[in-house]
């Protein structure tokens, strides 16, 4: 079968807590992806390609909308406070391609309003969707949204009813233009997988329980991508697609004993929670063989806020004149035209109400300035209502989001920032703030005035 239209179709596959590391092609085949693997060598990939924020949903609004996280209200993890709630006056990507023409359909995690029906993704701009609308889940026992049904689980793996759902909606719509976000949850927690998955890697004797679950979540996950670029295939798909592969952070490391986490991530500094290298700087690949050259390396920076504008070039859909984007269509760039991304981009996360204090970075060029984490900044004491969001979700939706103030703490002076030389130091070992003293206090001033830009545009969200 061959595509009756001339318009590209976007699928925009987005993982959850995937890093670098975690592609055999990165790790020397520790990991097995070979579905990724192949994907790369087909692809353009992105060697310095940002994500919005160092955790999941902040960064989910910024590809959603083109504009920094704190813009949109989506600024922190907690849906049972609703700070995870993308603000309804937001106009998403979804918006823009349905009212354009094209199919719309999101497969996976939302995480950008899991209990108002308002903010459900049929609510925004989503024709179809099949999702989990909270922060994380469990990969058996799920609860899942599809139209106005409730799916419960049925003992199929999570990530493979993502991959049927997926293959089912391409299958529909292969006769006109689509846009499928399809969004896993994995490899986030919890550590979840089929036995036979992590068996492999468990007898290698190369890695704790914690690891081996990962990497065979990552590859069911990767079985999962061969499913949906096999059912391009099929339907004739191929040539006119747009695949986007890419991660939402960087890995999450830590956890104890035989349940940590931590593993090979090219030696980045840092992990996902904090704004070095390793928690916002993820691998990004493009397929599109119509549109874009593949088997290339770009090193041009781009960041989440960007494919708004870019998708929607791509797929000859004008960016509504009412927006105030923050990102930039760096489709001429893509295609080596020329053209020219924005290298001052701006990062900031905490708990709660945002601190401009606390966990804040600045690329200008080559140049990272970044404001350290406060510990007193990043606690969650309420941590026990995630149990409540991911299996009895009925509580919110009934009652309605905690709307206290945020719990007390007492945040210290923030420690001195840090410089870095990115394009010489990419592993952030050398602190250069002591000298360069007058490019340290510059920068510092634009992360305030940035930070004091979007967080007042936050504080007028009304939802």
């Amino acid at each position: 079968m061959s595509t009756p239209h001339s318009r590209p179709n976007i699928v925009f596959i987005l993982a959850d807590d995937l890093g670098y590391g975690d592609f055999s092609a990165f790790n020397g085949g520790l990991s097995r992806t070979p579905a990724l693997d192949a994907l790369l060598g087909e692809s353009t990939c992105l060697s310095q390609q940002y994500t919005a924020s160092p955790v999941c949903n902040p960064s989910r609004a910024a590809l959603m909308t083109g504009r920094y996280p704190h813009r949109t209200g989506s600024v922190d993890t907690l849906e049972w406070r609703g700070l995870e709630r993308l603000a309804l006056r937001e106009t998403t990507l979804a918006d823009v391609l349905k009212a354009g023409g094209y199919a719309t359909g999101l497969v996976g995690k939302w995480h950008l309003g899991a209990f108002d029906p308002r903010y459900r993704p049929q609510a925004r701009g989503f024709d179809e969707a099949v999702c989990f609308r909270g922060g994380m889940h469990d990969y058996y026992r799920w609860r899942l949204e599809k139209g106005d049904t409730v799916l419960r689980g049925d003992g199929r793996y999570l990530t493979d009813v993502w991959a049927e759902e997926a293959e089912a909606f391409i299958d529909r719509h292969a006769a006109q233009p689509f846009f499928l976000h399809v969004t896993f949850n994995a490899p986030h927690t919890p550590l979840q997988v089929p036995p036979e998955e992590a068996r492999p890697f468990m007898e290698t004797g190369q890695f704790n329980k914690g690891v081996s679950t990962l990497y065979g979540m990552i590859h069911r996950m990767d079985s999962a991508v061969a499913r949906i670029l096999q059912a391009l295939h099929r339907n004739g798909l191929e040539e006119n697609t747009i695949v986007f592969f890419t991660s939402d952070n960087g890995p999450q490391f830590g956890g104890k004993g035989d349940e940590c986490t931590t593993r090979f991530n090219c030696q980045l500094n840092g992990a996902k929670g904090t704004v070095y290298e390793g928690g916002i700087r993820v691998p990004l690949m493009i397929r599109w063989p119509a549109g874009l050259p593949g088997g290339r390396d770009l090193h041009d920076m781009v960041h989440f806020v960007d494919w708004f504008p870019t998708l929607l070039a791509m797929a000859g859909v004008d960016v509504p004149a009412h927006l105030r984007l923050d990102g930039v269509n760096v489709l001429p760039v893509l295609r080596g035209e020329g053209g020219k991304v924005e290298t001052r981009r701006f990062w900031q996360w905490n708990r709660y109400t945002p601190l401009a204090t606390c966990n804040a970075a600045m690329r200008d060029g080559d140049w990272k300035l970044v404001r350290p984490i406060i510990d007193e900044a990043m606690a969650t004491p309420d941590i026990h209502w995630l149990g409540v969001s991911m299996y009895e979700p009925e509580h919110f939706i009934e009652n309605g989001i905690i709307r206290k103030p945020d719990p007390p703490r007492d945040v210290p002076p923030p420690p001195p920032p840090e410089l870095y030389n990115i394009a010489l130091d990419p592993l952030e070992r050398e602190n250069l703030a002591g000298a360069y003293p007058e490019r340290t206090a510059a920068m510092l001033r634009a992360l305030e005035t940035w930070f004091e830009e979007v967080d007042a545009e936050r504080r007028t969200i009304q939802d």
